[in-house]
C-alpha cells in the first residue's frame, strides 16, 4: 500500500473545501495511507518586492523540506511540470509501487509557489493546468485526482 504525504503551505478555513477534503480522505482508505502535513505559510504583502518575495519562498521551502519524509518519491506541483492524463497518473503511481517506492510526497506551495529549491530536488514536477489555481482548492483537486487514479487502476466504476 503507498503512504502518500501531502505537503501543504498554510491552514484551510473554508468549510467547503474542509469538508471536500475529509471526504476524498475517507474514500481514499482502502487504496493509500494519506495524510496532509503542512507548512507555515508566510503573511505576503500586497506588493512584495523580488527580494521579499525570494524571502518568502525560502522559509516557506524550509518548512517544507522539513516535513518532507525522508527517502520518499517527491513530485511539486508546478504550473510549469508536466501535464498527465488521469490514465497516466494512474499509470505513474502504479509504476512507483512495483518499483518499491511506497513513499511518495506530494508538495503544495503557498500563494506564491514553491521555492526553486524545491521544485530544482523535486522527483515530478507535475502541473494540473496552465491556470493558478488557490493553493487551499488545490489539496481537493489533488486528493480527488488520488482517488480517481486508484479507481482507475483496479478498474472500477467512477472514472468516465
Amino acid at each position: 500500500m503507498l503512504h502518500l504525504t501531502i505537503v501543504a503551505v498554510g491552514r484551510v478555513r473554508e468549510k467547503y473545501l474542509v469538508a471536500g477534503i475529509a471526504e476524498y480522505l475517507k474514500r481514499l482508505r482502502p487504496y493509500a495511507r494519506v495524510r496532509i502535513l503542512e507548512a507555515p505559510e508566510e503573511k505576503v504583502p500586497d506588493k512584495p518586492s523580488p527580494a521579499g518575495v525570494e524571502q518568502i519562498l525560502a522559509s516557506e521551502g524550509r518548512g517544507i523540506e522539513r516535513l518532507v519524509p525522508p527517502g520518499s518519491f517527491t513530485v511539486a506541483l508546478d504550473r510549469e511540470g508536466v501535464m498527465l492524463s488521469s490514465e497516466e497518473l494512474a499509470g505513474r503511481l502504479a509504476d512507483l509501487a512495483l518499483a518499491g517506492k511506497n513513499e511518495v510526497a506530494l508538495i503544495i506551495g503557498g500563494t506564491l509557489g514553491l521555492a526553486t529549491s524545491i521544485l530544482q530536488q523535486a522527483d515530478l514536477r507535475l502541473s494540473f493546468s496552465r491556470f493558478t489555481f488557490p493553493h487551499q482548492l488545490m489539496r481537493l483537486i489533488l486528493l480527488e485526482q488520488l482517488y480517481r487514479a486508484f479507481k482507475i487502476q483496479r478498474g472500477e466504476t467512477y472514472h468516465r
